[in-house]
């Protein structure tokens, strides 16, 4: 099939449109260039709108990251200027910038209504939503980069255009890294993760800011179902969370840190009543299927009924604490603590030694921060005590002679080993909790198999941070900055729901391959479609080239159009010979 192109000429040529072949009908799909064209009117002196230049920036995202200044080239080379209809001149970093700083103004708004058909088209129960986040790493000044008022509302209360970008700055996680924060929301099943809304925030605020703010975000822009059940780890606990969701009828289910509940674990320790949990891990359930000789581990679970008080109202807030015991953990703890303990005592016996011989650096000062860096951020550190006590006159005049360069020690460094409070530390190994205001319908075990979801979050940061992103982008303000993240939040929500898509259709009794088809493995199968482009007298032609089986057992399992058909759209026929 054959299709007339009035764009620039240029020679006779088979150009490897690729994953476009997929990523283009699964954005039409979600009609992202209609959903950002119906927020930002179309401007007279623009040839394209905003939502045909940053659908096509989503697609080279989706199907080979580049940074900006090389879209245009991307776009010839791929045939994205065909598909698009948009010559790849009209791409450059500039066209592509101001793009951006349009999107910027209405970014919740779009996130939230392309989330909205994205749900529609998902098929997936919206009263489980889990929480989390990560950071962004960036290098370079950006001097327009202010940090946002303090305790200021989120939009729509003031307009995004006003709302300023996320702060560039030094974070916690990464003390000697520019970051952003970005906090993610997704639903979870059976089937994955699907994100359906994201935000950014300064790169020194704790999860305690995100997920308050991620909360507004959603009653503004994408208002929960009632009796929603909000998930996420123990960065983001405190009672002014657990508070604030049910004042609006919602429920939590969050993960607590283990020292602030190793109280009433003690207080209750003799009454618990262990069970074993029936979730397993993909790997485990794999090891028990083959009667594999590898370890089996597993969880049990115990409950406590408990109160927390609403920090505002002083009102009492029933819950539950969920504590877990991992067969595995206890081992990665005590490994852990074993190899933590053993760097910390090579450390200081190093340390002794350079104190025993007197060799340069051996002062107080000099010492005290030697014995830091050793210790670092490791919990063991808690188990050693040091200090220097000098030498009597009788037992200087007893050492050897200094060596070349060292000078006659007056100090000995000795260090302690707490092995009971080491011991008494063991004891927990493997244990941590959870704390959560469901329903008691739902039980602890359901709840925790819940829970786990929350390592498909982990798997959505990696992917937002590997094959979605690239290296280096240079951009000029932090309003760019945001803008281009929370665009690639909207692509990892695609390639999400392209997995979502094509796992819904998958028969029941298929292979386990099929079951757990990922969206990488999917375009991998389209990294060769190619187009035919011949010059004729009446312009460019366009030849649409022949799928192969698979290319097309795909599309029409997903209920996709083919590349012929979206050419014939798009472009206008040869005229009749």
């Amino acid at each position: 099939m054959c299709f007339n192109w009035h764009g620039t000429a240029r020679a006779e040529e088979v150009v490897n449109l690729g994953p476009l072949a997929l990523v283009g009908p699964l954005l039409e799909r979600m009609q992202v260039a209609e959903i950002i064209d119906r927020h930002l009117p179309p401007d007279p002196q623009l040839e394209f709108s905003h939502g045909q230049v940053l659908s096509l920036l989503l697609a080279a995202r989706l199907s080979h990251p580049t940074a900006l200044v090389n879209v245009p080239a991307w776009a010839e080379k791929t045939g994205a200027d065909i598909l698009w209809n948009m010559p790849a001149d009209k791409l450059n970093d500039d066209r592509l910038g101001r793009a951006l700083d349009a999107f910027f103004k209405e970014r919740h708004s779009i996130l939230g209504c392309v989330a909205e058909q994205v749900l529609r088209i998902a098929e997936v129960r919206r009263d489980r939503l889990h929480f989390d986040t990560t950071h962004v790493h960036f290098y370079g000044a950006y001097d327009g980069s202010e940090p946002r008022p303090e305790g200021g509302p989120l939009p729509p209360d003031i307009p995004s255009a006003d709302f300023p970008p996320s702060h560039i700055t030094y974070g916690h996680a990464a003390k000697n890294l520019k970051t952003i924060h970005a906090g993610l929301a997704a639903l979870i099943d059976e089937k994955g993760a699907l994100p359906v809304l994201g935000h950014l925030l300064d790169g020194n605020l704790t999860d305690h800011t995100a997920i308050e703010q991620q909360f507004q975000l959603l009653q503004q822009y994408l208002p929960p179902v009632p009796d929603l059940l909000m998930v996420s780890d123990r960065g983001t606990f405190s009672a002014a969370h657990v508070a604030r969701l049910k004042r609006y009828g919602y429920h939590v289910l969050c993960s607590v840190p283990w020292r602030d509940y190793r109280a009433l674990f003690d207080e209750h320790g003799d009454r618990l009543r262990w069970r074993r949990a029936s979730y397993l891990s993909i790997e485990q359930q794999r090891r028990r299927d083959s009667d594999s000789s590898l370890p089996r581990e597993h969880y049990e679970l115990a409950t406590v009924r408990h109160e927390l008080t609403d920090p505002d109202s002083r009102e009492p807030i029933p819950c539950r604490v969920i504590f877990v015991f991992s067969t595995a953990d206890q081992k990665v703890c005590r490994r852990t603590r074993e190899q933590a303990v053993a760097k910390i005592r090579a450390g200081l016996e190093k340390i002794a030694a350079t104190v025993q011989r007197g060799q340069r650096g051996s002062w107080r000062q000099r010492i005290e921060l030697r014995v830091a860096k050793v210790f670092g951020d490791k919990s063991a550190r808690r188990y050693f005590h040091w200090e220097l006590l000098p030498l009597t006159a009788q037992e200087q005049a007893a050492l050897p002679p200094p060596a070349r360069g060292c000078r006659r020690p007056t100090h000995r460094f000795v260090y302690h080993f707490d092995a009971a409070l080491a011991e008494a530390d063991a004891v927990y190994d493997g244990y941590s909790a959870l704390l959560t205001t469901a329903p008691r319908r739902q039980s602890a075990d359901e709840l925790f198999g819940q829970f786990k979801g929350q390592n498909y979050l982990e798997l959505l940061h990696h992917q937002w941070k590997t094959p979605l992103a690239v290296r280096p982008v240079f951009l000029k303000s932090p309003q760019r900055v945001e803008a281009l993240l929370c665009l690639m939040q909207l692509a990892l929500t695609g390639y999400q729901l392209l997995e979502r898509l094509y796992r819904q259709k998958v028969a029941a009794d298929a292979p386990v391959s099929e079951q757990r088809m990922t969206s990488e493995s999917l375009l991998r199968q389209f990294r060769v479609y190619g187009l035919i482009v011949c010059q004729a007298p009446t312009g460019r032609t366009i030849y649409a080239t022949r799928l192969t089986t698979r290319q097309r057992q795909i599309l029409n399992q997903l209920g996709f159009t083919t590349p012929a058909q979206i050419l014939a759209q798009r472009l206008r026929p040869p005229p009749s010979t």
